[in-house]
């Protein structure tokens, strides 16, 4: 289930964009933000879910977590609890590597 990054431009992401961000059903969305306190969408008054881009950021994390690194949810969510800004850091170190890999990756087809 490959992950790809597009940027952010907008101010509110709808839960159907946020879930074709990141390839999952819009129920997976859904489950994060009660399971993960950290994610706080805005509605209105009809319920609609809209997500800022701290929450996209936030489920990078946990997508990174869950997906990537095969932890369990109470694993997340004791890793987010305990040390949020190492789990934060090293995500973006890893996110940096595999942007510099892509690049890497693109110039060596290119010669």
């Amino acid at each position: 289930m490959p992950y790809t990054e597009k940027k952010i431009e907008k101010l509110y992401y709808s839960i159907g964009e946020v879930a074709k961000m990141f390839d999952v059903n819009t129920s997976l969305i859904r489950f994060w933000e009660k399971e993960f306190d950290i994610i706080q969408p805005k509605k209105n008054k009809k319920g609609n879910r809209f997500f800022t881009k701290q929450d996209i950021d936030n489920f990078h994390l946990i997508f990174h977590l869950v997906k990537d690194k095969g932890m369990t949810l109470s694993g997340a969510k004791k890793k987010l609890k305990e040390n949020k800004e190492d789990t934060t850091n090293n995500f973006q170190v890893i996110k940096s590597l595999n942007t510099i890999k892509q690049l890497l990756l693109e110039i060596k087809d290119n010669l």
